[in-house]
């Protein structure tokens, strides 16, 4: 589904970017522009995120 359509963003889009390493909402938003134009698709974006967080939670224990 697209979750920014300022952007032309999907959910897999976003999923994809979390895979290769974004772990943030500014993550996301810097490798793809979501959220980067009305903002409107910020709270969707997380939510997307967060799923993919929670699906894999060895993400968030990732050493820096």
């Amino acid at each position: 589904m697209y979750v920014c359509l300022c952007n032309g963003i999907t959910d897999r889009d976003i999923e994809q970017a979390v895979a290769d390493g974004a772990l943030t909402l500014n993550e996301v938003k810097h490798r793809l522009g979501v959220s980067s134009q009305c903002g409107s698709c910020a709270e969707t974006a997380q939510q997307v995120i967060d799923l993919c967080h929670s699906a894999d939670p060895e993400l968030y224990y990732q050493v820096a």
